[in-house]
């Protein structure tokens, strides 16, 4: 059985070699091929390689012995689980690379929903979902989605198991919204029961570029010219938008920012650098955060990032719009992580970081793009073209200057409240419980106000669907 899977693959590296034009030619890859680029991807780069004595470089005697290895698992899926590290919460593959390429883009499929269920308070066995945002001038923007709606009917079904049991972790909601098209029948909460309104909003998803610079808004309260950014990804196409936000707070005189993660799962690692720089300005040239890598690969490759006053990672980009301030409120949920939790990270050391809301994820890892080409850069330009698998692997853990990492835990709020559908309020306007309160610090240096700290548990978040949901990328492989 294994002289015949090398041959195989023998042949298909032969075939794949041949002149003909591929795209008429396509020979469907076996899973051993595909599984084989799972192993050479995180045996060259994977950051938890330490853990899994398979990745060993010296585990297998030779080819065959991998080959013969690898011959057992029954897809591509399985061979990257059994590779993969319990350390590792965040590493992913797919099978269709130019999909993932797009949500790097902030280019997705979808209605621009954001959305949690939560269970009844009444009834374990039934869900109910609420809006926490809508993307702007998406399909659900121009269908009256609204932050706060509450509904408890997808399509006039209500959110339950199917199977009359309660609602834990496990239940499975993908169904209600993967359409293309569906309704959410929207209800009124009473503080005990909910009651339909007979109201329907039809969500239709369709190709979407996201612009992850949500609502940009100056408060003028008490004397304090106060900016609020809320933002929903660390999407590097975006960098310019979210500069001219700055150049908006600046040209207003904002002397305290208030910027909203509560929903924001990262992105882009240079773009977190260059938001930093945003609010700071002050410390060009100092380290913002330092990449390491595993054993084998960190000598050649760890890199300090610095504070750098123009976009992008060099000195011809566009000057940074920068407010040269001394504090910042961040607003976080558990929906905060990766490059959301580089900003707490990376400015700690130098200014004054005040956190308002509730615990981030934990996540302090990096990743790029692995296609199946060859080592060590896994380029696009030379991808194996009988198959569209990508891994997003972890390849790397930030340091910050003073030397914190391994942030499992996530990051603790200094002030702990936690949001209530029944009082959501409105994004970047005063009654919004989080922004409230990072108001009342800016005027009073925090009053005797008690916060709402009952954490409501979704247990679906519409994000999660995302292909780069809570991921924290690098620039290092050319697309």
């Amino acid at each position: 059985m294994k002289n015949i899977t090398l041959l195989s693959l023998a042949l298909l590296v032969f075939l794949s070699s041949c002149d003909d034009d591929l795209d008429d030619n396509l020979i469907p890859a076996e899973n051993i091929e595909i599984s084989d680029f799972v192993y050479r991807g995180l045996n060259y780069w994977s950051l938890y390689k330490e853990d899994v004595p398979e990745l060993a470089n010296d585990f297998f005697e030779n080819d065959a012995a991998r080959f013969d290895y690898l011959s057992q698992f029954s897809s591509p899926e399985a061979t990257f689980d059994a590779l993969t590290s319990t350390r590792d919460r965040f590493s992913i593959l797919r099978d269709d690379y130019v999909a993932l390429e797009n949500s790097l883009a902030g280019i997705r499929t979808s209605s621009g929903l954001n959305l949690s269920l939560l269970i009844m308070p009444n009834d374990p066995t039934t869900a109910f979902g609420v809006v926490r945002y809508v993307v702007n001038d998406s399909p659900a923007d121009l269908a009256g989605a609204e932050r706060g709606m509450i509904f408890t009917l997808v399509d006039g079904q209500p959110l339950t198991s199917g199977d009359g049991q309660a609602i834990d972790g496990s239940t499975n909601f993908n169904s209600f919204f993967a359409p293309d098209s569906y309704t959410i029948g929207l209800a009124t909460y009473d503080g005990t029961d909910f009651t339909t309104t007979g109201e329907e909003i039809v969500i239709t998803k369709t190709e979407l570029t996201i612009n992850p610079v949500h609502t940009v808004n100056v408060l003028s309260v008490g004397g304090n010219e106060i900016g609020y950014l809320h933002y929903t990804g660390f999407t590097n196409e975006f960098d310019s938008e979210l500069n001219a936000a700055f150049a908006e707070f600046r040209s207003a005189g904002v002397t305290d920012l208030v910027l909203d993660l509560r929903y924001n799962g990262g992105g882009s690692i240079e773009t977190a650098n260059d938001l930093s720089t945003m609010i700071t300005g002050q410390f060009n040239g100092e380290e913002f955060i330092t990449q390491e890598y595993n054993a084998d690969r960190n000598q050649a490759n760890e890199f300090v990032r610095r504070f750098n006053n123009n976009l992008g990672s060099g000195d011809d980009g566009p000057a940074i719009n920068s407010l040269g301030l001394t504090r910042v409120f961040v607003l976080t949920t558990g929906r905060s992580a990766s490059a959301s939790e580089l900003i707490l990270s990376g400015l700690d050391p130098y200014i004054e970081v005040i956190q308002i809301g509730t615990n981030t994820v934990g996540k302090f890892e990096g990743s790029f793009l692995l296609y199946d080409a060859p080592a060590p850069n896994f380029r696009r330009s030379e991808a194996n073209p009988n198959h569209r698998y990508v891994m997003l692997p972890l390849v790397l853990k930030s340091v910050n200057a003073n030397g914190l990492t391994d942030y499992f835990d996530g990051f603790t709020p200094d002030l702990l409240i936690a949001e209530d559908f029944e009082n959501f309020g409105q994004l970047g306007e005063q009654g919004e419980p989080l922004l409230d309160a990072a108001i009342d610090v800016i005027l009073n240096g925090r009053s005797s106000t008690n916060y709402n700290t009952s954490i409501q548990r979704s247990i679906y978040d519409s994000e999660q669907e995302d292909p780069l949901y809570q991921r924290m990328m690098v620039d290092r492989i050319d697309l």
